[in-house]
């Protein structure tokens, strides 16, 4: 019996409206080296009914524990070399697993690989072509709302979005997993760049093609709970993966960044969730462990290294 290479990992929270399309995209793979890992987040929507009745492997978990707290449960659970994390609001091509597998083998320097994800709804625009991250202070999607036609290149990127995203599984031990203080958001852009300092790549793979609904958990791209926490979540961001130069080399142009996204959250109505964001993790940073730097990691510390 041919052992299995990947376990892909689906965190889930009341999303009974996804899973049968997602599963079913996953039952017509052409690869069939992997295995299916649920983590139920105490859904309450009849989700966890439909996994048992299905007899999906489940691990199912009393209370909400967060996009960081399930992942890391089934990576942790997992016993292959690699995990592929998907969220449950996605379609996966029929090659997707066998594109990813072929990405990540491609290197023993490669911890992750963020695949080409689309907006399901609008199948001619890109949703995610792998993370980034600049001296401001901002994440942002690569290629999110430009014609998916293009991004037809594989290239390094800061970080792989976890919503569709294979990892090296081994490579967790050494850098620490998912840091569950985020709950949820920029939790992939922390590990990602954990992974760089440590001289790992994150890489995108234009051949791993994905749909995605997009904030099926969270309910809608903006909201108080998700402006709140991403907000919090940058300070933490920050704080853990830069050593004191850099902060203080880059502290203008973080504030810069912090006035200019208050001013877009103003404008849409969450500029008070924004700063509570903010206040919090300033309050609470000290619960946040940093990164321990060693001679080598210090090249990774400057914008040119970013990409």
């Amino acid at each position: 019996m041919m052992s299995k290479k990947v376990t892909i990992v689906i965190p889930n929270y009341n999303g009974l409206a996804f899973m049968e399309d997602c599963m079913a995209a996953l039952e017509a793979q052409t690869c069939k080296e992997f295995e299916v890992l649920v983590v139920d987040n105490g859904s309450t929507d009849g989700s966890a009914q439909w996994l048992k009745e299905r007899e999906i492997p489940t691990i199912f978990l009393g209370e909400n524990t967060g996009f960081s707290g399930a992942v890391n449960v089934g990576i942790r659970a997992a016993k292959t070399p690699y995990v592929i994390l998907l969220n449950n609001d996605t379609k996966v091509h029929g090659d997707y697993v066998e594109a990813m597998v072929r990405a990540i083998e491609r290197s023993p320097r490669i911890f992750s690989v963020s695949s080409k994800m689309i907006q399901m709804y609008h199948p001619e625009l890109m949703d995610d072509a792998g993370d980034m991250y600049t001296v401001l202070g901002w994440a942002y999607q690569r290629g999110v709302g430009q014609p998916s036609g293009g991004y037809r290149r594989p290239v390094k990127v800061f970080s792989a979005c976890a919503g569709a995203a294979i990892y090296r599984r081994e490579v967790f031990e050494e850098i620490g997993y998912f840091d569950e203080n985020h709950f949820a958001y920029l939790e992939d852009l922390d590990v990602g760049y954990r992974a760089k300092i440590f001289g790992y790549d994150n890489v995108y793979c234009p051949e791993a093609v994905v749909y995605h609904v997009g904030s099926g958990t969270s309910g809608s791209k903006y909201n108080s709970f998700k402006v709140k926490l991403a907000a919090r979540n940058n300070i933490y961001l920050n704080y853990k993966n830069m050593p004191a130069l850099q902060l203080l080399l880059n502290a203008v142009p973080i504030l810069l960044g912090i006035a200019v996204k208050y001013q877009f959250f103003k404008n849409r109505g969450f500029g008070e969730d924004y700063l509570e964001g903010i206040k919090e993790g300033i309050g609470t940073v000290g619960k946040c462990t940093r990164v321990k730097y060693e001679p080598g990691h210090l090249k990774t510390i400057w914008p040119s290294s970013w990409s």
